[in-house]
């Protein structure tokens, strides 16, 4: 399999160091695609850049962009970013807050905001809004200020913030415990022939693309995971379901629907953003062509969050409306299920 680390900011505050090692089944395949397989938001012209100063290492010697990596190749690359401190400046951007009181902030992150900053992505995150609007947060076990959870960047929805230390054990352990509530909304490609069930299998990364997380039904590799779903509304060539977490892994949702063979609509990254059900009628292929553009990401949106409050020990629960984006998709495909019978 594949191995990557990042290094700690601090031991080279210039660079951001990747270190990857090639799968026994991968085909020779020019670095900078393979890098562009394995590293996030990373444009084939930073690559590239890298390449060309040098960079770029396979089993620690220097290589070109054209260079074939090959099965059991040990390779590196170096990327230039800001300092770390600067990855973690105030910046004085919206807050949708939907709750707040001393210990804890509840916030609906619109879809398109990265949670927290990193490569390729060093301003204009919920992180930066939250250490402008409060000040001395407190880290969590990633020195992450005041997040106790996360969600995709092109995922909308509810997250708390702890604002002291006491809110950051008591909620993480909450989440941990597998007793807080999440259930998410979204849209599916096809009919789920079940009005309900439980998907359950280990996920962790894709061995052959590193931006990928993928469900090893064995669990011989990756970290349990089980998430159960109700089918809401029958929309002919998609359903929209919701999903209740039982634990929190990384694109969780977005990968167990994909095992079962129902991807999330317009989900780039796992195939959603294809015409996967339906005819291929012209005017078919137009109708889900227009809903991308409605819709121009995920169809998941974080609905319910429900904990314990950490000092008043009572349950709070909250709700947020689906985004327009999300709503008007959904409701086009509403009006196309019903005259197309």
């Amino acid at each position: 399999m594949a191995i990557a680390n990042t290094s700690d900011p601090e031991e080279d505050e210039l660079y951001e160091h990747y270190n990857f090692v090639a799968s026994k089944g991968q085909e020779p395949l020019r670095v900078d695609k393979f890098l562009m397989n394995f590293i996030e938001n990373a444009t084939r012209n930073k690559i590239q850049l890298a390449a060309k100063k040098g960079h770029i290492w396979v089993n620690e010697s220097v290589v070109k962009q054209n260079y074939k990596v090959k099965a059991g190749d040990e390779v590196k690359v170096f990327f230039e970013h800001p300092p770390y401190e600067f990855l973690l400046s105030p910046e004085d951007i919206p807050l949708n807050i939907v709750y707040e009181d001393e210990s804890l902030l509840v916030v609906n992150k619109p879809a398109g905001m990265v949670v927290h900053p990193g490569h390729g992505n060093y301003s204009g995150t919920l992180i930066n809004a939250l250490l402008h609007h409060i000040k001395n947060l407190p880290v969590n076990s990633d020195e992450r200020p005041g997040l106790v959870h996360r969600i995709d960047k092109d995922t909308s929805g509810l997250l708390v913030i702890a604002k002291t230390e006491m809110a950051m054990t008591y909620l993480a352990k909450q989440f941990f415990d597998k007793t807080s509530e999440r259930e998410y909304l979204a849209l599916v490609w096809g009919n789920i022939d079940a009005d309900e069930g439980t998907i359950e299998g280990h996920i962790d990364r894709n061995p052959k693309n590193r931006l990928q997380m993928q469900v090893f039904p064995d669990g011989d590799k990756g970290k349990a995971a089980i998430t159960h779903y109700k089918v809401l509304e029958r929309l002919g060539y998609v359903t929209l379901v919701a999903c209740k977490l039982e634990t929190g892994r990384t694109h969780q949702i977005r990968v167990h629907m994909k095992y079962i063979g129902h991807t999330i609509f317009n989900d780039e990254r796992y195939g959603g953003d294809k015409i996967l059900k339906g005819t291929t009628f012209t005017k078919y292929k137009q109708f889900v062509e227009n809903a991308f553009k409605i819709l121009p990401r995920q169809a998941l949106h974080a609905k319910t969050l429900g904990f314990v409050h950490p000092v008043s020990g009572k349950m709070m629960r909250f709700n947020s409306e689906l985004p327009d984006d999300m709503a008007n998709c959904i409701e086009k495909w509403r009006h196309y299920s019903r005259h197309s019978q």
